[in-house]
Order: structure tokens, then sequence, then C-alpha cells
């Protein structure tokens, strides 16, 4: 049987309305990515956000990215690959230094934002998110755009994948997302977010100009900040299971 990861970012948010929903959210996931205070988050809700994730069983991941000059990590930066690697290592042993106190056990890295996008086409960039994350821990799992340049990049170093798609952003004709920064970027319906999740169960996924992308997914992200975020994570796990599918953190392979 197929198995499923769901996933979600958190830790990026002080106000009670969500942190209330990362309460709602974490019971229904099976993987979390903290952000590790640059681009978002701090210390305490770093560690708030690793114990409800204990609670339930979630496997804890970190979350890097730009640093936050006002947009919140989503902005392209033109940076070389020496800095990526120094930034995604500096924001790896802030998380697992939290984490240790609880003795937490970190299980995966995925990227924010801007970086995130930027390793998925950029080479260079993805192989230094790769370096970077080797050499902190070679058994962490990597999360990475279905298809992309960071699938690649891990692979050829050895690290084990987790090609991830999303149930309510919407794509390109060429596999990557499209940015937040144009309209329609993000899918509000549940008709749109219940349609792309049958294609991507399915193996592709539609682009905003009508074309049909091949993909292989291990992982599903539904963002927090998506309006009626925890509905659609239901949604989701029912499009799952009926696709006779297990929802399950991924494993190393």
């Amino acid at each position: 049987m197929r198995t499923i990861d769901v996933n979600s970012d958190m830790g990026e948010y002080e106000s009670q309305d969500f942190l209330g929903r990362e309460a709602l959210l974490m019971p229904l996931i099976t993987s979390v990515n903290i952000a590790c205070g640059v681009h978002a988050g701090n210390p305490d809700l770093m560690r708030r956000t690793a114990r409800l994730a204990a609670q339930h069983g979630t496997a804890i991941g970190a979350h890097p990215g730009f640093p936050h000059a006002g947009d919140f990590g989503r902005h392209d930066r033109r940076t070389s690959p020496e800095e990526v690697e120094s930034l995604v290592s500096i924001q790896l042993k802030t998380l697992t230094d939290v984490l240790a106190s609880d003795h937490l056990t970190l299980s995966h890295v995925k990227l924010h934002g801007a970086l995130y996008n930027l390793a998925a086409k950029e080479r260079a960039i993805a192989d230094a998110v790769t370096r970077a994350v080797a050499s902190f821990d070679q058994q962490l799992l990597l999360f990475a755009l279905a298809e992309s340049a960071l699938v690649d990049s891990g692979r050829a170093a050895g690290l084990s994948m987790v090609q991830e798609a999303f149930a309510d952003r919407a794509y390109r004709s060429d596999g990557t997302l499209v940015p937040r920064s144009e309209s329609g970027t993000l899918l509000q319906t549940e008709h749109h977010v219940r349609r792309q999740l049958h294609e991507i169960l399915n193996g592709y996924v539609t682009s905003i100009d009508g074309q049909q992308v091949a993909l292989q997914s291990d992982s599903l992200c539904v963002h927090i900040d998506t309006p009626h975020a925890v509905e659609f994570v239901r949604l989701v796990r029912t499009e799952i299971e009926s696709a006779d599918a297990r929802i399950a953190r991924p494993r190393a392979h």
C-alpha cells in the first residue's frame, strides 16, 4: 500500500489565532516544519511547536529560509551557494539546540519560501543546500518540490528525499509553484483543492495555463495560512484514504 505524508509549516506566527490553528492541525498531520528564527519564529515558538508535535507523534523538521526583511522570506535574493550553505547550517543548529533541551530529535529539513523555490530550479543552490544537510546529519530526510533540481542533488549526495506536492498551491507548466506575488497562487475553495488532490494522487497536476505536469509525491503540504486550512487538511486525509493509501510520516530509504 502506498504511504503518503501530510505536512504543514508552523512556528511562524505568535497570534492566538495561529496558535489555536496549530493546535487543531497538529493531530491531523504527520510532519511539521518549524521556522528557525530567520524568516520567522523564535526559540519560544520553536519549543512550543516542537512540544506540541511530540505530544501527537508528529515528525519534527527544520524550515530554514532567507532572512525576513519585510517579505517573510518569500522574495528572491541573489546570493551565493556559500551563503546559502552557511544560512541553512546555522538554522539547523539553532533548531537542534532548542530541541535538545527537551530531548527531541530532528527528522527532516524543508526549505521555506524563496529559498525553497530557488533550490528547486538552480542546481548550484540545490547542491549548497544538500551539502549543508548532509554535513549536519546524513540521516536527515530532505523535502523538495517533486521532480526538482533539489531532488536530483539530494539523491546524488545519498540523502533520502521526500518529494513534495501542494494541495493548495497553483503550479506552472515547468512544475514550479506560481509565486505568491502573482494572482491565483493559492487555491481557496474545496472544489479546487479536491480536484488538485485527485490529480496529484494520480501522478500529475494541471498547471495554471492548462498543461498536465507529471509528478510523483511522497508528501502533501497544506499551508497554515491558507483560508480554511484545518478543513483542507481533513479533506486531504479523506482523499488519501479514499485512494487506498496510508497516511504516515516518511521514512529513510
